[in-house]
């Protein structure tokens, strides 16, 4: 820690009126928590050595005592416009309590790092960007509960239209200005946003498009966006859901990610002449992508309900495959890009059940055993539709049915993931265990349309 930026940082918190310092950090499987302390309590120590907490109850396998310490990220301080006393929020970071303070392998901040150092330490390149795009739905009522005598779910939302609302305009859409909220308040925390608008989706569904940023700050900022529009939403009588399938027949919500490498502040994607534009760099990457995608869906597509958004007819990817303008293909390859700056593949398949630091890192590692394996996409089978093929008609493969699929895909190939000890085997093999967990507790409840099908039957 730089003794003269907590300085910094303190003086301008102090010249705020701030009472209380929050530190926010995922569990392991993606949601939020916090705590919160008095403003005289932020000191040069709090800063080194850390807040005690128990990891194992955000996940953490115990093969390292549980007994762990949030120590703060200052570059992430802001002011939290939520919270009703004035309170400087920012991210943590899991450390181990000795006298070290070593980070915690399984924290997903931390995996983030290391991605970013595997990929400089390849001599590929130095960096990467992100552009996350978010679609969630609004509704006015939501109401859920799972019981041994009553499953139910009720949404209600007021928007109706005859066709897809793709761009639909106000007053049909009701959320434009929502969206106009959503975004300023990501601006004041430091987000950038591209631009936002109404999605396919008649009953509610939105997107706010974001900008590049690096790997760690992307998942940063895909955190914070997930809390300021679940706030907002709650200021606004309204509720909101990232879940990738909340209605039947009705469009899903994914979190697409365009995504290039530079070196040198040069993207490492751009070559004039090769197929849309894409530098040999660019085809490895997709090659390693594509090849390991069964297994990234564990962590991109985290979810049970993932499953039910990647079917054909809704525009979601399903074919592990790439190509220029392809919706339906794993990989985008956007055809209206003309920068070369900004040469870039997009990966579809993701949702935000993810834990974005994971989701992201894992693409960026399967990327990186792509180039470093010289993986070309095409040679293995994954060759687009308006690419010349040398082989004659291809077999074309569909992402996993299930989560059950994605689990038992990264059980047997994982060992891109733990290249340079980016992902601990810890970290996987909890992983495994949580959502494994996940998947009995729904498989031995009676689904409410089971009752439709069989209670007469």
């Amino acid at each position: 820690m730089s003794l003269d930026r907590f300085a910094q940082v303190r003086q301008e918190a102090g010249d705020r009126g701030i009472e209380f310092v929050d530190l926010k950090m995922l569990d392991l499987a993606g949601r939020l928590h916090h705590l919160s302390f008095p403003f005289e309590r932020f000191t040069p120590e709090v800063c080194e050595t850390g807040i005690g907490f128990d990891g194992s109850s955000y996940g953490f396998l115990k093969v390292e005592n549980s007994d762990m310490v949030l120590v703060p990220d200052l570059a992430t301080a802001r002011v939290d416009p939520f919270r009703k006393r004035p309170t400087l929020t920012m991210f943590a970071q899991a450390h181990l309590t000795d006298p070290g303070r070593t980070p915690v392998s399984q924290d997903s901040r931390v995996v983030s790092r290391k991605a970013q150092q595997a990929l400089g330490g390849s001599g590929v390149a130095d960096g990467s960007l992100w552009a996350p795009e978010y679609e969630f739905y609004l509704f006015e009522e939501a109401d859920y509960q799972s019981e041994s005598t009553d499953s139910a779910f009720v949404v209600q939302s007021n928007e109706r239209f005859f066709q897809d609302a793709y761009h639909a305009c106000n007053p049909h859409d009701q959320y434009d200005d929502f969206r106009d909220e959503a975004a300023r308040l990501m601006r004041e925390f430091g987000i950038p946003v591209r631009y936002h608008h109404h999605e396919v989706g008649a009953h509610g569904q939105q997107e706010i498009e974001g900008w590049f940023a690096d790997l760690l700050t992307t998942g940063d900022h895909a955190v914070l966006t997930k809390y300021i529009l679940f706030n907002l939403a709650e200021q606004s009588n309204l509720k909101v859901t990232f879940m990738p399938k909340p209605l039947y027949d009705n469009a899903g919500n994914g979190l697409h990610l365009h995504q290039f490498l530079t070196k040198n502040g040069q993207n490492v994607f751009h070559d004039e002449n090769g197929y849309a534009q894409l530098s040999q760099t660019a085809l490895h990457y997709i090659g390693g992508i594509l090849t390991h995608t069964d297994a990234l869906c564990a962590f991109t597509n985290p979810s049970t309900n993932s499953y039910k958004r990647l079917v054909p007819g809704f525009e979601a990817p399903t074919a592990r495959t790439f190509g220029r303008s392809n919706r339906g293909a794993a990989i985008r390859v956007p055809s209206y890009v003309t920068d070369p700056q900004y040469r870039r593949i997009e990966y579809r398949p993701p949702d935000f059940t993810c834990n974005p630091y994971l989701c992201a890192a894992a693409i960026l590692m399967a990327g990186l055993d792509g180039i470093v394996n010289e993986i070309d996409p095409i040679a293995s089978g994954f060759r687009p539709e308006d690419a010349p093929s040398p082989d004659g008609e291809q077999q074309v493969t569909y992402l996993p049915r299930s989560l059950d699929d994605a689990l038992d895909a990264l059980e047997q190939d994982h060992q891109f993931l733990t290249r340079d000890a980016v992902f601990p085997e810890a970290l996987i093999h909890r992983w495994l265990e949580i959502k494994h967990a996940e998947i009995s507790s729904i498989a031995r409840r009676p689904h409410p349309y089971e009752y439709t099908m069989y209670f007469d039957f």
